[in-house]
């Protein structure tokens, strides 16, 4: 048992004997032989189930229709590295004290919307007698968004330069200034686009009850502005969004969240691929320190081997590249030694066996 790494040793301790024999033995289990060819193996781990994989790509959640993609379309989105998903999303998790009350978590959600000003007006109308716009707000809207007139009007003073607001009741006043009648025309249009409320980014939100807490699913991402809000549990929070999580929360969260969608894609279809197949890709993909994509353009650009880089695609620009630079193939890989028809290092190539002879006996 000495051989034992440090966290299975700390883990074991804690355990009552039956389940520290059985932590063991699974540890045991998942060692790999010496020279094994991992990174083969779990392509093709990944790459079997992933051709049972069905195009369903959009799932509604929900009345509200909460569109996500999912199937092959998200695989390929995730191990491209592509930079934007096409459906970003988020689970927002709420505080303990505020995740079992159901009104308070609506209230949240409801904030939580980007709202602009032509989302909650009735109509509005241009005078260009006194250079005026008038804004009338819809009451319904003003109360199920739980905003008031006095606060989109002093959001539309605060982002909208050069103009004075005031209020009345639903009404709100946008005095212009005394220009000519398309630049009030455009001043219009700005005003409508005026962002009043919510979290830039978020076009729908779903709250949904999970087993035991109420979560917030969101149609769009901003996970940067959403761990602002004070009830949110910033600790649980997530977005699909790989690269936004790398911005926000660094490389190894970064790590994580490559491994926790494809594996929870991967189960949505009903398949099971182990955690170290996965966890292999995720740590290839971020070795370099950001998101490099499984292919020509991400990790095997980065290869050591000029031979490697130069077997998958546009051989001869990478081949005149390396000449460029004086690049030397040191043949330490699978790849590039299979291209020169020598033993490649796995498996039984890994091993150099060298025969001592004896002396010779005098006859």
């Amino acid at each position: 048992m000495s051989d034992l790494p440090d966290k299975i040793k700390s883990m074991k301790s804690g355990l009552p004997k039956a389940e520290a024999k059985e932590l063991v033995e699974l540890y045991e289990k998942s060692q790999i032989t010496p020279g094994e060819a991992v990174g083969t193996i779990a392509a093709q781990s990944i790459g079997e189930p992933g051709t049972q994989m069905i195009m369903r790509t959009h799932h509604f959640a929900g009345v509200t229709e909460l569109d996500v993609t999912l199937g092959l379309p998200r695989i390929i989105e995730i191990f491209d590295a592509r930079r934007t998903p096409s459906t970003p999303s988020m689970t927002v998790y709420l505080k303990e004290e505020f995740k079992n009350d159901e009104v308070r978590v609506k209230s949240i959600a409801t904030k939580m919307l980007a709202l602009k000003v032509s989302d909650v007006m009735d109509r509005l109308v241009v005078k260009l007698v006194n250079n005026v716009i008038t804004l009338y707000l819809d009451a319904v809207k003003l109360k199920e968004f739980e905003i008031s007139a006095e606060e989109i009007s002093r959001q539309v003073g605060k982002k909208v330069r050069g103009v004075e607001c005031s209020f009345e009741g639903n009404v709100v006043n946008i005095k212009g200034p005394k220009e000519d009648v398309s630049k009030l025309y455009k001043l219009r249009a700005k005003v409508k686009d005026v962002h009043i409320q919510g979290v830039n980014g978020i076009a729908q939100v779903l709250p949904v009850k999970k087993v035991d807490e109420w979560i917030i699913k969101t149609g769009g991402s901003n996970l940067k502005e959403a761990l602002k809000i004070p009830e949110v549990d910033e600790t649980r929070t997530v977005t699909n969004d790989l690269f936004e999580t790398l911005d926000v929360l660094g490389i190894e969260a970064a790590r994580q969240a490559i491994i926790n969608e494809a594996k929870a894609t991967l189960k949505d279809q009903g398949l099971t691929v182990d955690d170290r197949h996965l966890m292999l890709v995720a740590d290839t993909m971020t070795s370099v320190g950001t998101i490099k994509g499984t292919n020509r353009y991400g990790i095997l650009k980065h290869k050591a081997s000029v031979l490697a880089r130069a077997s998958f695609e546009v051989a001869l620009r990478h081949l005149f590249k390396a000449a460029a630079n004086r690049e030397v193939d040191k043949l330490t890989s699978i790849v590039e030694n299979v291209m020169i028809n020598q033993p490649a290092p796995v498996g039984t190539g890994t091993l150099k066996l060298v025969m001592k002879h004896g002396k010779k006996k005098k006859s």
